[in-house]
């Protein structure tokens, strides 16, 4: 079942966190997994949201590849990197299942 990695992002060095961002696509993409959201603008309509300051969303095929990807040797290099240049709180989330078309 497809899952969702959600990271909020609070960047505290820019230059640095390029490169993170270089490292970490390279990490998705051996992972299979694509962008649905990356830093785009943020709105919020309603509730008491704190509005995060750069919002990231990526699709993989299941809560396994998404771990598989987060522990990968690949990625541990980018989040290394990424130790000083941004603070992030990230999680993984299932997705509802794909409803048949006869139904």
């Amino acid at each position: 079942m497809t899952a969702y990695l959600i990271v909020e992002a609070k960047v505290s060095d820019p230059a640095c966190y390029e490169k993170y961002k270089e490292l970490a696509q390279e990490a998705i993409k051996r992972h299979q997994g694509r962008y649905l959201v990356c830093g785009g603008a943020i709105e919020v309509l309603e509730g008491e949201w704190t509005k995060p300051e750069r919002l990231v969303v990526v699709e993989f095929d299941s809560i396994a590849q998404a771990k598989t990807f987060y522990n990968s040797p690949e990625y541990l290099a980018a989040r290394t990197l990424r130790k000083d240049a941004a603070s992030m709180n990230i999680l993984v989330v299932e997705g509802v299942p794909q409803l048949s078309e006869s139904i």
